[in-house]
């Protein structure tokens, strides 16, 4: 267990982009209204696909305000991370040319990086598929950037001129929590001052699908995609794909007070493992989840019983609703039953990558507001979830400290915990 140091997180800057809501305050007015951005897929033909929905970014990129360079040059999923990157650090207020900016780092997560990109320049160059040897004059100058995921840290660390530590954290579905995990401690240690923290994903393409499709992960629920995406609900029968992103601005709060800088919460604990046991399963008792539950709350010197909201991993496969919910009893005991726990996996799908840095963005909200997001679709309770799941609609309740999870296939188990500031 890591030790406390003296060295404090805070965040200053928060910036969305999800389906639903293409900047922060859009996705926070559809997270409190309870409503669904999952539909039917848009992007290509879905009717070959036993899963045919999915939670659609309405993304432009020239109105979000990138060149024509920039569109060209990047896929979707790192036009994303510029983007809600913008929107933190102009909510932080930070005057980057003030900056040393050896000091500010970059840390952004993703599970499947470019792979829009990959999948339609295979297309391209192997005349769909039809040559074996394919013909590279039909290939981007750009290709390169495409297949090494590492080219995002790269071009958010350009965008903001960052001198500092950089790099990509790919570790599923956990991405997003550990990538905003990595730049808490590169703060703790004193290797930054600042750092530009999240994720990023788009996975909603083909080969993305058919790999969900193959393990029957995805709901199938095609008839009626606003309420497919069900966590914790007794006819639940998959996630559905989500995609976006969000960065969240951190910094070391001797760096944040000296300008002045309004402080949105405290980056109090974070801590991770990894059960070892199967590619895609999960043990029934949630012990490794539970596990980092603890480690992250003795960091933030926490009782459990001092957590008021738990924003849950909440995929709505039925092994992972049941696996968390045992984790969030082992770890929290009686507190389990009386803290509100929900997940907004049911309003924006799951984003894989990039779902643990969103789910944190709206932890830094409900702290802010005092809202709890609800858990939409949640009609039929299931008893083995058995918990204060805050079904359908939101509900206004001061949060002074979040706890937010995530658990991804090879046996990822995130936790961190964002508390309300107090000097």
């Amino acid at each position: 267990m890591k030790a406390p140091r003296g060295r404090r997180t805070v965040v200053t800057g928060v910036g969305v982009v999800a389906p639903g809501g293409v900047n922060r305050e859009e996705f926070w007015r559809l997270l409190t209204s309870g409503r669904t951005a999952t539909r039917r897929i848009t992007f290509f033909d879905p009717a070959d696909f036993r899963s045919q929905i999915a939670a659609e970014c309405d993304f432009d990129p020239v109105r979000a305000g990138l060149t024509p360079q920039e569109i060209h040059r990047n896929d979707r999923f790192a036009q994303f991370a510029l983007v809600a990157a913008d929107e933190a650090v102009a909510q932080s207020g930070l005057d980057l040319d003030a900056e040393d900016r050896d000091t500010v780092a970059v840390s952004i997560g993703s599970a499947v990086g470019a792979t829009t990109r990959l999948e339609d320049e295979y297309v391209a160059v192997s005349d769909r598929g039809r040559k074996w040897f394919v013909d590279e004059r039909y290939a981007s100058r750009f290709l390169y950037q495409a297949l090494v995921p590492s080219s995002v840290a790269t071009e958010v660390a350009c965008r903001f001129r960052a001198h500092g530590p950089a790099a990509v954290v790919s570790t599923g579905c956990t991405s997003g929590l550990d990538a905003v995990g990595y730049g808490h401690q590169l703060i703790e240690d004193g290797d930054a001052d600042v750092v530009i923290a999240g994720a990023t994903d788009a996975p909603i393409s083909p080969i993305s699908m058919a790999c969900f499709d193959a393990i029957r992960a995805t709901s199938a629920r095609n008839d009626d995609p606003e309420h497919a995406s069900r966590p914790f609900d007794a006819t639940r029968d998959g996630f559905v794909m989500g995609e976006g992103a969000a960065v969240l601005v951190l910094e070391e709060y001797e760096h944040a007070r000296r300008r002045g800088a309004e402080v949105l919460c405290e980056v109090a604990g974070f801590a991770n493992r990894c059960n070892a046991y199967h590619m895609t399963g999960l043990r029934a008792d949630g012990v490794e989840m539970s596990e980092a539950i603890t480690d992250a709350l003795n960091q933030a010197r926490l009782d459990p019983s001092a957590v008021s909201y738990v924003n849950a991993h909440g995929s709505g496969t039925k092994q992972n609703d049941r696996h968390e919910t045992a984790a969030f009893k082992r770890s929290l005991g009686q507190h389990a039953y009386e803290v509100p726990v929900s997940s907004i996996k049911s309003m924006v799908g799951h984003s894989l990558g990039a779902i643990g840095a969103i789910e944190l963005a709206a932890c830094v909200l409900a702290i802010q507001h005092g809202v709890v997001p609800p858990t939409a679709n949640l009609e039929h309770r299931d008893p083995e979830c058995d918990l204060d799941y805050v079904p359908c609609h939101a509900r206004e309740q001061r949060v002074d400290v979040a706890l937010s999870v995530g658990s991804g296939f090879g046996g990822f188990q995130s936790a961190a915990v964002l508390r309300r500031w107090c000097s």
